[in-house]
């Protein structure tokens, strides 16, 4: 047996049998290093880039620890984000599907807290929310912390980025002492090793895949000036015409402008920053994952939760202070066996931040020259797909399979013209190929879904 199968574990058969018709058949790095002293019940600090496969692992550990038969709150998972809470609450029902009666609550701002207080009133075993609403709710005496066994600090680095000390402080103080706490952040600045010192006992430190095999990711640093950052930014797409690219910023005026430019140049690309309505948040994650949009100019705190199996390239518009960032960033793309570019821009007064990666990484950075990129004439990059949105979602029984039934059986679409299918309690999002849509639009003018006229749009 491999030391790095599920079966390994000190786990119920029914559980690795639901992990091998998820398709996990062995653990990855950062599974292997944590999951069995999590089972053991100790405090951890795991320091992990994103897609490393943390959710399973503290997912497997704390549901491992919860009593079905007893409809009180046995763990808590705390992210920085709507997006990455309904991305972990999804993994754990995935899950947690071989244990009868199990139930997950996610609470999150941007939804009304009474659904939310009546929902947690009925009982519930797994929280997942933002520190803002979980400190909303036990302000009201809606939710009971007092029974957790497992605590979980998803992303803890981005929460305190974005200003949750308070909040999450406030929290911790509610649940037992004697609590599991597990802690997961992609870097670990002074600001976290204090918190783990605050609400960890004896914590045990796992770091695993925090650099990327340089045969993996190609890195390019490419000199430029101020007034030049946009058209070389804009000679990048030029030259390597990727399907997807996220493009990170350091303030929301600089992903507007950088955004807007690519729009003038007939380039598929939209920002996402803090000052966007949740809506509007949750339109543009939907359809950047979906293929609808080519480029996604993001901050770091707002592209957390973005699920993106295959990221063609990721450009540093401006290099990040801090070369954990840096890492963090580029990680984002050459997944999965498959390879990356990272492509960054840097000043004459930026070189400090590269030596300071050169220095974290213990590698010598290339660089490229802005003169061999092939530029091209009258280019346009544009997404293959585009998003449907439906005005019926979970508040309306709405499934993944009712959409794509209506689509294919009643619409005549073919199967491969439909892409991922993304259902919120009011609203539904397909990708769908952008020259069938004209054909989705017109079945749905007249036709139903689960017996209801339904309307639907194109969003642009």
């Amino acid at each position: 047996m491999s030391s790095n199968s599920f079966s390994s574990l000190n786990i119920s058969t029914d559980q690795i049998a639901n992990l091998d018709s998820l398709g996990y058949k062995e653990m990855t790095p950062v599974q292997a290093a944590s999951l069995p002293q999590i089972l053991e019940g100790k405090d951890l600090v795991v320091q992990a880039k994103t897609g490393s496969g943390k959710t399973a692992a503290f997912g497997l550990g704390l549901l491992d620890h919860i009593n079905p038969k007893y409809f009180g709150i046995q763990a808590m998972v705390m992210c920085p984000t709507r997006e990455l809470a309904d991305q972990v609450a999804a993994e754990l029902r995935k899950l947690a599907r071989c244990i009868p009666n199990i139930k997950i609550v996610v609470l999150c701002g941007g939804k009304p807290l009474g659904p939310q207080a009546d929902s947690l009133a009925h009982g519930a075993h797994i929280v997942v929310g933002t520190p803002g609403r979980l400190q909303d709710h036990l302000s009201r005496k809606t939710l009971d912390v007092s029974s957790i066994k497992t605590l979980v600090l998803d992303e803890a680095d981005r929460m305190l980025d974005m200003g949750f000390l308070d909040e999450i402080t406030s929290i911790i103080k509610h649940t037992p002492s004697n609590r599991q706490t597990l802690l997961f952040s992609a870097t670990y600045p002074n600001s976290i090793k204090k918190m783990c010192r605050a609400v960890q006992r004896d914590p045990v430190t796992v770091k695993v895949d925090a650099e990327h095999e340089t045969n993996t990711i190609e890195q390019l640093f490419y000199q430029t000036n101020t007034y030049q950052r946009l058209d070389t930014l804009l000679g990048f797409l030029e030259h390597h015409q990727p399907e997807t690219t996220v493009v990170f910023c350091h303030t929301k005026i600089q992903c507007d402008e950088v955004a807007n430019y690519l729009q003038e140049k007939d380039i598929d690309a939209l920002a996402i920053h803090g000052d966007l309505e949740q809506r509007d948040r949750d339109q543009v994650l939907v359809r950047f994952a979906n293929r609808s949009i080519a480029v996604l100019v993001a901050t770091d705190v707002a592209a957390r939760g973005l699920d993106i199996k295959s990221l063609g390239m990721v450009v540093n518009y401006e290099l990040p202070h801090d070369p954990e960032i840096y890492v963090h960033r580029i990680g984002r793309t050459g997944r999965a066996g498959e390879t990356g570019l990272a492509l960054s821009l840097y000043t004459d007064a930026e070189v400090q931040r590269i030596i300071a990666i050169e220095e974290y990484t213990n590698t010598e950075c290339a660089y490229g020259e802005v003169e061999k990129l092939e530029r091209k004439e009258n280019f346009t990059l544009s997404a293959n797909m585009a998003t449907l949105q439906i005005d019926s979602g979970k508040k309306n029984k709405i499934r993944p399979g009712d959409l794509l039934g209506a689509l294919t059986k009643d619409a005549g679409l073919a199967g491969a013209q439909i892409g991922k299918i993304n259902i919120f309690d009011m609203f539904s999002y397909v990708a769908i190929e952008r020259k069938a849509m004209g054909q989705a639009l017109k079945h749905f003018k007249n036709g139903r879904v689960k017996g209801r006229n339904v309307k639907a749009r194109e969003i642009r």
